[in-house]
């Protein structure tokens, strides 16, 4: 009696299928990474923008801050008012002062074209900026108080200003500060 036998395979390799499957799931994780990672970068360059933003718009600020805080009353008229120690300009976007810090000389901070710039009387260059071409500064305002010596304030200046990022994410920054005269603003 011949038995009927069947023929043995020997199980080497995956099929088909599972190889489908195994491709599909490799495919899946792969991408799950990638998109973590991918958004990882992007939040990166988010908070790298904004800290740029913030760096600069702060040294900008604490510049202007240490030249308004000695600034010096004009007796003569020959840079702003007399008697007074700021004048508002460029409808509120700039500020006129004399910077005792620097030998009397009547100083100036404004906005033009999108960046805060500083004019000295005493340089014959042109204004320097103080915020980089990375940055825009979408808006700068000084409000101005105590300006008049019959008013019995001491003469204190608030900057607002909004700076965003040149770049795609367009982080935006908005700012304000309140600095006064380091004298006393007496009468003379």
């Amino acid at each position: 009696m011949i038995k009927n036998k069947k023929p043995k395979f020997k199980k080497e390799g995956f099929t088909l299928i599972e190889m489908l499957v195994a491709m599909a799931i490799f495919s899946t994780v792969m991408g799950i990474i990638t998109g973590i990672f991918i958004t990882g970068i992007r939040q990166q360059k988010m908070a790298l923008d904004s800290q740029i933003v913030l760096d600069q718009t702060s040294y900008t600020l604490e510049y202007m801050s240490r030249a308004l805080r000695f600034a010096k009353k004009d007796l003569t008229g020959s840079c702003i008012p007399v008697g007074s120690n700021y004048q508002i300009t460029f409808g509120g976007s700039g500020l006129k002062f004399i910077n005792h810090l620097q030998y009397d000389d009547c100083q100036e901070f404004f906005l033009e074209n999108k960046q805060i710039k500083y004019w000295r009387q005493s340089d014959p260059n042109p204004p320097l900026p103080l915020t980089s071409a990375k940055l825009e500064v979408v808006s700068l305002k000084f409000d101005l108080t105590g300006e008049w010596q019959t008013d019995d304030l001491q003469p204190r200046i608030t900057i607002s200003s909004e700076i965003k990022s040149a770049g795609a994410s367009g982080q935006s920054q908005k700012i304000q500060t309140s600095i006064s005269q380091r004298n006393l603003d007496v009468t003379y």
